[in-house]
């Protein structure tokens, strides 16, 4: 994970290393080991359960379709898991780290580790900005208008009502994280090449076996369907308000690390619900800040990073969970307009 620079420079590079003894005078890099026993404790509960409980529902539709969804949220609270653990906030010891996140991210949700962790890595060090985040970088979906008026085929065609497509195109999400991940692995120079295709076709081969011997086939499709359709929606709801309809970078424009995090990061608020839900990253700019910060932590760093902030004239962005949701999709929207007016200019000629 690409830590923050932690020595002293002159001028606003000085502004983070201040911020920087704060924090760790208040002791919030500290490790938190018994925090992380019982949330693996818990997950890992919740995730045994889950499937146990496909092999007793019988071939009930209600009851296919509800524990479908059910495990789909567990899913992703293991996802969220192997967040903190690609982050280095569990474990000391680089070995521990990659140990466990191979079996939580490989295994256990389908996802590839080490591909995830670089990819992560890069939008951690350089938020938003379009030539260096792969996060924002115009694939299906568009983020700027300078990205929407060079775009064509697919994009162009989504992005001239992206706003009321992206919910649907995140039921799509969940399978696309497990294609990506097979697609990264068939590249000879992955490191652990053989150890995360074994872990990634062990889950892919389990999961869907296991489905298939439990339910009759018409159930286990729409249970497998469901399932990875809410998988999608609740990790694109968890990432989007974070970032999405915050300023986008271009170019040489690169602010200093404390800018560079806090102006393109968003705080979502709600208490401990949302905590839980989105899994400490509603915390998004002290996350930033400080990524390798154990979870739990962020929300006693947040009125010390937002002071700070104030102090110094930096614009610290927070909102509720559904009007965060609303500004990413009205800021989806602006950024079509330049594909619809050029559909509208064709059509009055």
């Amino acid at each position: 994970m690409v830590d923050p620079p932690d020595r002293s420079v002159s001028g606003r590079g000085s502004d983070f290393a201040l911020l920087s003894r704060r924090i760790a005078e208040a002791g919030l890099l500290d490790r938190r080991p018994g925090y992380y026993v019982v949330r693996f404790g818990i997950v890992g509960c919740l995730y045994a359960a889950g499937w146990a409980a496909v092999f007793l529902i019988g071939d009930s539709w209600p009851l296919v379709i509800g524990l479908a969804a059910l495990l789909a949220v567990i899913f992703a609270q293991t996802a969220l898991v192997a967040h903190d653990l690609a982050h280095k906030q569990v474990f000391r010891t680089r070995r521990a780290t990659e140990a466990t996140g191979l079996v939580v991210g490989n295994l256990l949700i389908g996802m590839s580790y080490g591909w995830w962790n670089d990819k992560h890595n890069r939008h951690h060090a350089n938020p938003n900005h379009e030539d260096l985040d792969p996060d924002v970088s115009p694939d299906v979906l568009l983020w700027s208008k300078e990205q929407a008026t060079a775009s064509s085929g697919l994009a162009r065609f989504i992005g001239r009502r992206q706003a009321y497509l992206f919910f649907p195109l995140l039921t799509l999400e969940g399978l696309n994280l497990h294609v990506s991940s097979f697609r990264a692995l068939s590249k000879p120079a992955v490191k652990r090449r053989g150890i995360e295709t074994t872990l990634l076709a062990g889950h892919v081969v389990l999961g869907v076996g296991a489905v298939l011997w439990a339910l009759p086939l018409p159930q286990a499709l729409v249970f497998l369907a469901v399932n990875q359709a809410v998988f999608g929606v609740y990790l694109g709801c968890t990432f989007a308000p974070n970032h999405k309809g915050m300023p986008t970078l271009r170019g040489d424009d690169r602010p200093d690390f404390l800018r560079r995090q806090v102006l393109t990061s968003r705080n979502v608020s709600g208490g401990r619900f949302v905590d839980i839900a989105l899994g400490g990253l509603n915390y998004q700019i002290e996350h930033h800040l400080f990524p390798s910060m154990p979870s739990p932590n962020l929300r006693k760093a947040q009125p010390i990073v937002r002071d700070y902030c104030a102090e110094l004239g930096i614009d610290y962005q927070e909102c509720g969970l559904i009007k965060s949701y609303a500004r990413a999709l009205r800021h989806m929207h602006e950024v079509g307009e330049p594909i619809r007016a050029t559909g509208r200019v064709k059509s009055a000629a």
